[in-house]
């Protein structure tokens, strides 16, 4: 029996998976030497393998058995003391601890979203981020993005031509993903505003926050805005320790975690107690600020590094983001290369040995054609040029098919 066939529900259409994660699969197949700009990650030789290792060996009691579904207590106050470090008031009774940022953007979806409903998102944004409201039946409004982030200011006027107010704004608001983009401090206050105004809720997606390696910080909305009700803050480790411990956490008003924990129990039970455990003793016994003191030096250079060599190989060819902290260079074709489309350019540069994200994967209306998502933080300045040559050589393959 086909699958068109089986009595599926309703929202089995709009489970549209992800782009960016498919390709994990994908590389692991390649029997080649690929350079590797795709997944949004660090580098093995980031991660603090050594310490967890040490972690793991160690034997503590109930490590590997069933934990409380809103989180180990060791983790949660290691994270109140996290946010309490970044000037961020909160309490226990508003954390818990979820299975990655993915499963806390699942859970503010599940929470707020109905069939339907309208979710204003940017312009591109994240995959994983769009896919997730698309399988709660949400009906998705992009809104543009430009080098200060969400352009707040145009949306009453997206709004008003929706003909009805968002449910949610989905915002990644510190090097976003995918452009690098920062939200200013001016437009969080607005977006505030007009959450107030609109009743909706702020989906405030952080994962590359503690990442920042240039210029200076901008105050998040659970700094300006203390225990917002309408605030719902996404968090994880992945990007700053390891993807693979998917562990992260929610911040989110005290009166909605008892319904956290109902619909987190509808689907793990509790977070893995054992990388729990590691999270929990690596922050500590303080290793987290050594860590990333040196990880930022090293993304520092890796993105001019990224910089220098497309100006190198493309020169006027290509535009590119410069973005103060996190993983990500948003590029746009440009002069000679104006008419490549990236989708059909993900195959040969593949081939060539170089793996990015077309733009397309980043929008619901296939926009963004012109553009690609290049992740810095996972290969060395070397690998990183070689990387661009690759890509260039990819690229003057498709020109020579356009002429």
């Amino acid at each position: 029996m086909s699958a068109t066939h089986l009595p599926l529900a309703r929202r089995a259409p709009n489970l549209v998976g992800s782009v960016i994660d498919s390709s994990t699969s994908l590389l692991a197949s390649q029997t080649h030497d690929i350079v590797r700009f795709a997944m949004g990650a660090p580098s093995d030789d980031l991660m603090p393998v050594r310490v967890f290792n040490q972690y793991y060996g160690e034997s503590t009691p109930g490590k590997y058995t069933y934990g409380a579904t809103d989180g180990e207590p060791e983790l949660v106050e290691q994270v109140l003391a996290l946010t309490q470090l970044q000037g961020i008031e909160t309490s226990a009774d508003r954390i818990t601890i979820t299975t990655g940022g993915m499963q806390g953007l699942d859970l503010a979806c599940k929470l707020f979203v109905d069939p339907g409903d309208l979710v204003v998102v940017e312009g591109p944004t994240y995959t994983n981020g769009i896919a997730t409201a698309l399988s709660y039946g949400a009906e998705v409004l992009e809104a543009p993005l430009d080098e200060n982030g969400l352009v707040v200011e145009e949306l009453p006027e997206l709004i008003a031509r929706a003909g009805r107010t968002p449910k949610a704004i989905y915002t990644i608001p510190t090097f976003q993903n995918p452009s690098g983009a920062t939200l200013s401090r001016a437009r969080r206050e607005q977006l505030l505003e007009l959450a107030e105004r609109w009743g909706s809720v702020i989906i405030d997606d952080d994962p590359y926050g503690l990442l920042r390696f240039e210029g200076g910080p901008v105050p998040g909305f659970t700094q300006i805005a203390p225990g917002h009700p309408l605030v719902f803050s996404v968090r994880t480790f992945s990007k700053i320790l390891a993807p693979g411990l998917r562990v992260g956490w929610v911040d989110a008003p005290t009166e909605l975690q008892q319904l956290l924990i109902n619909a987190k129990q509808a689907m793990d039970t509790c977070t893995n107690v054992p990388a729990q455990h590691l999270v929990a003793n690596f922050l500590k016994d303080g290793h987290l600020d050594t860590h990333l003191r040196w990880v930022k030096g090293l993304y520092q250079e890796r993105k001019n590094a990224m910089r220098d060599s497309l100006r190198t190989h493309f020169g006027n060819g290509v535009r590119s983001t410069n973005p103060e902290g996190g993983f990500f260079l948003w590029l746009a074709f440009a002069g000679a290369y104006a008419d490549i489309h990236t989708q059909k350019l993900f195959e040969p540069a593949l081939r060539h040995g170089v793996a990015c994200i077309p733009g397309p994967a980043f929008s619901t209306t296939g926009a963004f054609s012109d553009a690609l998502r290049l992740c810095f933080a996972t290969s060395s300045p070397e690998r990183i040029d070689e990387g661009v040559v690759r890509l260039k050589r990819a690229a003057d393959e498709m020109l020579e098919g356009i002429a």
